[in-house]
């Protein structure tokens, strides 16, 4: 089964990809059924069950918020996010749901969407129940759906057969198949490719040439955009934490600090972590950003991939866009390898499997756009997970602000790191990729749940919210 750089990269709306977008697809998704199976006009009621770390951290992380709008026919890609406050207002203030925008339904929040806190479904930790009644009180449909990382949705059924998404079940055979790294690098040393002309190849098989290079491109302006947005936009972010945005001011600070001429030799540092810094602001005010691989960790690869852009490509090197897809690719394929064997849910393996996850991508990513050869890259990313295993997820209040907003400039540095030090080596390792991989994967099984995005643990319960 087959990965696009699509199903890892998807535009959508923070704060995140688990408890906002897969949550908002997946009611979306469960009416769409409904509409082409049933009478959607035959429905009166419609209750939502979220289960696990939903039901902990939801209202932190605006799952319902995600739900809401996903029953209204909304979808992550295509809402508006000036007006989700006006949606969210109507709905509240009503009384009601307009299902997919055609039929009007009476909703009682506090009855009708429900927090089961301290309970899970049996396939994951991030379960939904939906539920419609008739005006009889008849039962018309009962379903589970599982948001399991980084926006990806799974059916009851499709858990079961441990398959992937229905977007992946669509993808057509591929030229040159691979579940592991060690796979990927001997497709590498048979053909003569690099890993980049590998993915490409595989994304050829689904789509043409212009179709993947402006597609990739699309994604870079918008997570671009989101920079600059971070960077300009004051305030205080939502959710009783009172976080004020640091991006504007370190902006100023570092713009001035440019202009004046002062020598600053680490100065390139804090213009990373200031990327970091914007896209997860905009992430946590609910804004427009890109899943990379999830929205918890959505600006660890703009920042490095801004760093490559703004600090190191040259006209000498070839087209900026050639080199960020190249970017992009690289990045993706080392996402694909984590999420086919072990996870990229905070809510099963700790934030190692976001921010770890986005660094190790992040840092093959950058390592291929500088020349590194197949081991090199893979090194890369191996260096990358290897230090950020055990790395669990603690959000304070269930909001993904402290420490997560900070995590994304830890992880981009680390990223540009982990490239550095595998481009003055040779490729050659002791710890190899899939090893790392594995090693996350029962690193993540063995996490007490509390550190997995529960919010009952870590910094969440020894910070006092003020």
């Amino acid at each position: 089964m087959s990965l696009s750089v699509f199903d890892l990269f998807k535009i959508g709306i923070g704060p995140s990809s688990s408890h906002t977008v897969g949550p908002m697809v997946a009611a979306r998704r469960f009416l769409d059924h409904i509409d082409t199976t049933q009478n959607l006009e035959a429905i009166h009621r419609l209750t939502i069950d979220l289960f696990g770390s939903l039901a902990m951290t939801g209202i932190g992380h605006g799952t319902d918020t995600a739900i809401l709008l996903g029953l209204q026919g909304e979808i992550p890609s295509a809402v508006d996010t000036t007006r989700v406050a006006h949606y969210l207002q109507v709905i509240r203030e009503r009384r009601k749901l307009n299902l997919l925008g055609r039929h009007n339904i009476a909703f009682d929040e506090t009855k009708d969407l429900i927090y089961n806190k301290g309970a899970s479904l049996s396939l994951h930790s991030n379960g939904i129940t939906f539920n419609l009644w008739d005006e009889q009180g008849n039962n018309l449909a009962r379903e589970n759906y599982y948001s399991v990382g980084g926006g990806f949705v799974m059916s009851e059924e499709e858990l079961q057969r441990d398959q992937m998404l229905p977007e992946s079940e669509e993808n057509p055979p591929v030229p040159f198949p691979f579940e592991s790294a060690n796979e990927l690098l001997a497709i590498g040393e048979r053909t003569g490719k690099s890993i980049n002309d590998i993915v490409m190849a595989n994304e050829l098989a689904m789509r043409s040439e212009p179709e993947v290079i402006e597609g990739v491109w699309q994604i870079w302006k918008v997570m671009e955009a989101c920079i600059a947005r971070g960077c300009q936009t004051e305030g205080i972010l939502p959710g009783g934490l009172k976080v004020k945005r640091r991006a504007p001011n370190l902006f100023q600070n570092l713009t001035a600090s440019a202009e004046s001429g002062n020598p600053d030799a680490l100065a390139v540092m804090d213009w990373v972590s200031l990327y970091a810094l914007a896209v997860n602001e905009e992430n946590a005010a609910g804004s427009r950003v890109v899943t990379a691989p999830t929205n918890g960790a959505a600006g660890v690869i703009p920042a490095v991939l801004a760093y490559y852009c703004n600090y190191v490509h040259s006209p000498e090197m070839g087209g900026l866009k050639q080199a960020v897809v190249k970017f992009m690719l690289t990045a993706s394929v080392i996402g694909q390898l984590f999420k086919l064997n072990a996870s990229i849910s905070a809510a099963e393996v700790g934030c190692q499997g976001e921010i770890g996850v986005a660094c190790s991508m992040a840092a093959a990513g950058l390592s291929a756009v500088l020349g590194g050869s197949n081991r090199q890259i893979e090194n890369a990313a191996e260096i990358g997970m290897e230090h950020n295993l055990g790395l669990t997820c603690d959000p304070i209040g269930g909001l993904v602000q402290i420490p997560c907003i900070e995590r994304n400039t830890m992880g981009a540095i680390k990223a540009i790191n982990a490239s550095r030090l595998a481009l003055r080596g040779t490729g050659e390792q002791f710890v190899p990729l899939d090893s790392v991989i594995e090693t996350m994967r029962q690193t993540g099984r063995d996490m007490q749940d509390k550190y997995k995005e529960t919010s009952s643990g870590g910094l969440a319960v020894n910070v006092v919210e003020c």
